[in-house]
């Protein structure tokens, strides 16, 4: 459910697990969250939204690939 803070909406979740993306911020892949909600959530704006579904979308080929 999304949380309204000063007219800007903000989300919860964004379906990625939870010890995936703590370590996001570390690696540079993501910078790291301007708010959290009363049980320290993570609360992502729609461009952070976005960004976290380009990086999950993202395909790379493998050596191995045939």
């Amino acid at each position: 459910m999304p949380v309204v803070i000063d007219d800007h909406t903000w989300y919860r979740t964004v379906r990625i697990s939870a010890n995936t993306l703590p370590g996001w911020p570390k690696e540079g892949i993501v910078s790291d969250v301007e708010y959290r909600d009363c049980r320290d959530l993570r609360l992502f704006n729609e461009a952070r939204v976005e960004a976290i579904k380009t990086k999950t979308n993202h395909v790379t080929t493998t050596s191995w690939g045939g």
